[in-house]
Formats: C-alpha cells, structure tokens, sequence
C-alpha cells in the first residue's frame, strides 16, 4: 500500500503545514476486515485532542472533495499524536534525536542481535553511533543505516 501512503502523504503535507503542525507519519493497514489510514502529527508544545480533531476534519474535507477518490475502498481514518516513541523516519528526526534513548531493528542480525537499544551519540549520512549498555559495560557500536529496518525514540527502564 505504498502508493496509498505516498499519495495521502502528499495531499496531507500542505493542510498540516498551513496550520504549522508537523507530519510525523501515514500509515496505511489493514487490521482484520477493516483499512485505518493513521496520520501522525506533532508540534513542539505537543498534540491535544482538539488539534487531532481539527486536522481529522480538514484532511477529511479534502480527501472527501477528491475526485477520484484517492482510496477506494473504505476506511477509518485516525489523526493522532506519534507518543513517547515517535518513530524516528527523517534525516532531521534522526538529528533531533542525537543524545536520546532510541530503539532501533535490523534488517538482519549484527553480533547475533537483531535489536539494540541505547544513546544516539552520532548521525551521518551513511551511520549512525549507539552508546548501548552490553551487561556491566557500555560500547559505541556504529550501524549502517542501510541496514536499520526501523528506529523510534524508545524509554529507558
């Protein structure tokens, strides 16, 4: 369903700029019987109820007014705030992400893990640097970003 998520992204980009929110992700799933078109939106203060509600609305307006309809078949439609462990998709999520707590899985085992968790010490455009806690010690490992299937902000117990 890429296409599906490529072409709502491009229509729901320009209403969540106008109104100075950030898009932080469209998902587009089927769960069960049903589809869910999710649009995650974020702004510095943080989301309320009301800014998901308006923002539901006015993309609902725009995708209602479309001609052919850019989804077919019928769906939920959910706005929503990314939560505590936003996923981390952009260059400049990645950066803003420098000195926090991450989560992130790979396409394929490193040292026999598929999964780390730690601090992001360092982003390039080729790899980034984990500080993860090995038992009693704590290692830099770098990871090709090629190789990272997902990352998302994560917390720490």
């Amino acid at each position: 369903m890429t296409s599906v998520v490529e072409t709502v992204n491009d229509i729901v980009q320009p209403i969540v700029n106008s109104f100075e929110f950030e898009l932080v992700d469209v998902e587009f799933v089927r769960e069960g019987k049903n589809w869910f078109l999710r649009i995650y939106i974020d702004k510095p203060e943080g989301i309320t109820l009301e800014d998901c509600a308006f923002i539901s609305e006015k993309v609902s307006e725009t995708m209602d007014a479309m001609n052919p309809d850019p989804i077919p078949q019928a769906y939920f439609l959910e706005v929503s705030s990314p939560g505590a462990e936003r996923p981390l998709k952009k260059e400049e999520d990645y950066i803003q992400a420098v000195g926090e707590y991450i989560h992130i899985s790979l396409y394929e085992a490193l040292d026999g893990e598929k999964i780390y968790e730690g601090t992001l010490k360092q982003v390039s455009e080729e790899t980034l640097i984990l500080s993860v806690r090995i038992k009693t010690r704590v290692k830099d490992i770098e990871f090709d970003r090629k190789k990272i299937a997902k990352a998302r902000l994560a917390i720490k117990f």
